[in-house]
């Protein structure tokens, strides 16, 4: 096993995501890179850990399905053994905990849940990925909620030793739950050959991939205006400008989708990870 077939099982888009989050809610919270730089390495050692031990178990389910859907994931093509990846996940699971009880209750906590919800998403007999409300409610709830939430408790009460999180945090986890359902919807337009071979109900399936498109895009526009209402509201203009320039930019990717083009809708999904990480440090701006 190479480190590049690892870099692939990890699902690279979610590590970046998680990377980033967590040093804004860290930075947010009053976090210092210079005195508090441990705190953020053992916190980010736990959520990465946890991130791929929860994307490598939904491989390891999921390899005839990626073999129609991502034929290019490690399992799926072949690169990478079913029993090299458990040892991986498990590893993976035991460094997210393990990490976790090192630094704060409020982390291990956090990581005990996201986990068991990881879990509930990719094996059955619950296995939610199947039916697109459960699946999308776990997804909005792990990367809009806990991560936001909990993340910003467990850095409060590292750094300031109490559970009271930054107003900011609070309009930032809005925007980024409407956007995690939008994910949840979006992540599925490209892949509705194996769903259907499969019989997943997901919502472009269920509905139609033009309805999962706008549906989401309705959410993500919502989630912006709020946001630049908010930093209106507060004075944090550079804040309002970036938010504005993102929702533009946004509405502009919007219409370069082509639903019938395979290659028009995952080139979609991978950059609308982008505003993801772009809405993420913009909120950067009220430091």
């Amino acid at each position: 096993m190479t480190l590049h077939t690892l870099w692939k099982f990890s699902r690279p888009h979610t590590i970046i995501g998680s990377i980033v989050s967590i040093v804004v809610l860290f930075l947010l919270q009053g976090g210092s890179l210079t005195d508090h730089f441990t705190i953020l390495v053992v916190t980010l050692v736990s959520a990465l850990g946890c991130n791929v031990c929860i994307t490598g178990l939904n491989q390891i389910v999921d390899v005839e399905l990626d073999k129609i859907n991502k034929p290019e994931l490690p399992i799926a093509s072949g690169e990478l053994d079913i029993k090299t990846a458990k040892k991986i996940v498990f590893i993976a699971g035991i460094i997210a905990l393990g990490a976790a009880v090192f630094l704060h209750w409020v982390l291990l906590l956090l990581i005990v849940v996201i986990l068991i919800l990881g879990i509930a998403y990719s094996v059955p007999p619950l296995q939610l990925k199947r039916h697109h409300v459960p699946a999308a409610l776990a997804i909005t709830i792990v990367r809009g909620v806990l991560v936001n939430i909990g993340m910003a408790v467990h850095f409060a009460g590292m750094l300031q030793g109490n559970l009271s999180i930054q107003p900011v945090i609070y309009p930032l986890t809005i925007f980024i739950t409407a956007f995690s359902l939008a994910i949840a919807w979006y992540k599925d337009l490209p892949d509705r050959a194996g769903d259907a071979h499969f019989g997943y109900r997901t919502f472009p399936l269920l509905y139609s991939p033009k309805t999962a498109l706008y549906t989401g895009a309705i959410f993500v526009m919502a989630a912006y205006a709020w946001c630049i209402f908010w930093s209106y509201r507060e004075a944090e203009f550079l804040l309002m400008y970036s938010l504005i320039v993102l929702s533009i930019a946004f509405l502009i990717h919007l219409r370069t989708v082509r639903l019938a083009e395979q290659a028009s809708i995952r080139r979609f999904y991978q950059l609308f990870w982008v505003f993801f990480f772009a809405t993420y440090l913009s909120f950067l701006w009220v430091l």
